[in-house]
């Protein structure tokens, strides 16, 4: 069966690199599905889940908060702003960033730019909708 090579790194350092029958991805405009022969790509990512299923078919799960992937047709790179692996996620911290910046939303003031609130509440939704989904996966 053919497979792709995976690589996952952040600014902080290499996550994950082996090979993979797929890989899953949150591109800007949705999700998408990666295999072997791709077409190439290259296109930003949104905070979320990454899924990677290995050759044996077991599937191993990725938090990014953004970044890019360049896929080639044996090869996906993806560059994350921050990774990690999903089961390292810190929900209490998440839930505490979330809490932050959904105060910093209610009480804003005319005028003043929030996008950077707007971004941190995004990053900490895509972590508890990834940790949720770990969960759930582990009760099947």
């Amino acid at each position: 069966m053919s497979t792709l090579h995976v690589d996952i790194v952040s600014a902080e350092q290499a996550i994950h690199s082996g090979e993979a029958k797929m890989l899953v991805a949150p591109a800007r405009e949705g999700d998408i599905g990666i295999t072997p022969r791709h077409a190439p790509l290259l296109t930003k990512l949104r905070p979320g889940e990454v899924r990677v299923q290995d050759e044996n078919g077991e599937e191993r799960f990725f938090y990014v908060s953004g970044g890019i992937i360049e896929v080639q047709p044996h090869k996906v790179t993806v560059l994350a702003d921050t990774a990690a692996r999903a089961r390292d996620l810190d929900e209490a911290a998440a839930q505490e960033a979330k809490r932050r910046a959904e105060e910093a939303l209610a009480n804003r003031k005319a005028g003043e730019d929030y996008s950077h609130v707007q971004a941190e509440l995004a990053e900490a939704m895509a972590q508890l909708q990834t940790l949720e989904r770990l969960r759930r996966r582990a009760k099947r």
